[in-house]
């Protein structure tokens, strides 16, 4: 029982990185001695330095003897930091209590063997369930290359986002934006369409009193290279990462504004429609150590990662109000012509949002 409550704590102070450490996981520790917690780590903003550092140095001299509940295997490499297994090591830890196994080629079952080598107990799989769903993303970047997707959309109960003459500020109120903003908070990038970009030239920033975030990246899917330079996601690049995801064959003269103003330019495969490959940028994004990504529309977006399959999580907004037939749709076609070929959910939460509801799914 003791061990589960000290991997619970290592499990939720682990959640404070979401967002901020990618393209490394965020991984919490826990050092206890005699009963006492003597030090606590997670990793930190740009993913070091790591959780197990940050628990031994807070913990000190108390750390000889200790346990450390870890929620991913201690590293056994040397990247920009030291591997936290010799630190460990070296702090003279008597046991080591893991709840996953990193699926890092450089890692996977080294960490622990580096631990028993050095006379440390090593245990694992303690909440391992639970560490898996925390570090999703990671595991997906790392085994399939791709990030994990949650997509969010907002609108009201029939499903429009924009009145016929393209209104739509603000169909949700305070309380729903605010749950958006602390949801960007936890992912590493936000996407949108260029329609979107267009229609509501959104800064895609995290706006939330004492939250400090790392400045989160912004991505643009732009096949056609339509946003305009003078966005306010191309004007403030420079201060805020964004990418441009687009297709080939683009004039140089097209994209040096873009360039000049900061924006990173990603060259995606086409899709035989002339669109992006729903696949293949969310690929791009994973090359580039992307491990968590929330698409924020337009209804085209989100119509191109349900068809492909690729929403691992929907976060629906609904406002308590109605357009009819001539308001925009959030979803563009998905080509279902069968109740069974529909891209399906399972409920994991519903709650209010001041007048809206927030209704959170999961992939089935």
């Amino acid at each position: 029982m003791d061990d589960r409550a000290h991997m619970r704590a290592a499990l939720q102070i682990a959640a404070r990185g979401l967002g901020n450490t990618w393209p490394n996981p965020s991984v919490g520790c826990v050092l206890v001695n005699h009963g006492a917690v003597v030090g606590r780590g997670w990793t930190q903003p740009g993913g070091r330095p790591h959780a197990e550092t940050q628990a031994l140095d807070r913990a000190g001299e108390a750390a000889r003897g200790a346990t450390a509940y870890v929620t991913l295997e201690p590293c056994s490499h040397h990247g920009r930091t030291p591997p936290c297994c010799d630190a460990l090591i070296r702090a003279g830890v008597a046991r080591v209590v893991v709840a996953l196994r990193d699926p890092d080629s450089r890692v996977d079952g080294r960490g622990f063997a580096r631990l028993r080598e050095a006379g440390i107990i090593v245990e694992e799989g303690l909440m391992g369930a639970e560490a898996a769903a925390l570090n999703a993303g990671f595991i997906r970047r790392v085994t399939q290359g791709l990030p994990l997707v949650t997509l969010k959309l907002a609108s009201t109960l029939d499903g429009r986002i924009a009145t016929a003459t393209g209104e739509s500020r603000w169909i949700t109120g305070a309380s729903a934006r605010r749950a958006v903003h602390a949801l960007r908070a936890k992912h590493d990038a936000v996407m949108v369409g260029s329609g979107t970009v267009i229609a509501d030239d959104p800064e895609l920033d995290c706006r939330i009193p004492g939250m400090d975030p790392v400045p989160m990246l912004r991505v643009v899917a732009d096949a056609r290279l339509r946003t305009p330079s003078a966005a306010r996601l191309v004007t403030t690049a420079r201060s805020q990462p964004t990418w441009l995801l687009t297709g080939a064959g683009h004039r140089p003269a097209a994209l040096a504004p873009y360039i000049a103003a900061g924006v990173e330019v990603v060259t995606i495969r086409r899709s035989s429609g002339g669109g992006l490959q729903p696949r293949a940028m969310l690929a791009a994004l994973g090359a580039r150590g992307v491990t968590r990504v929330m698409a924020e529309g337009g209804a085209g977006l989100a119509a191109s990662l349900l068809r492909a399959g690729l929403v691992d999580r929907l976060v629906w907004f609904h406002a308590p109000g109605t357009m009819g037939a001539e308001g925009f749709p959030s979803l563009g076609p998905l080509g279902v012509a069968l109740l069974s070929a529909m891209p399906r959910f399972r409920l994991l939460d519903s709650r209010r949002m001041g007048d809206d509801v927030m209704s959170d799914y999961g992939k089935e």
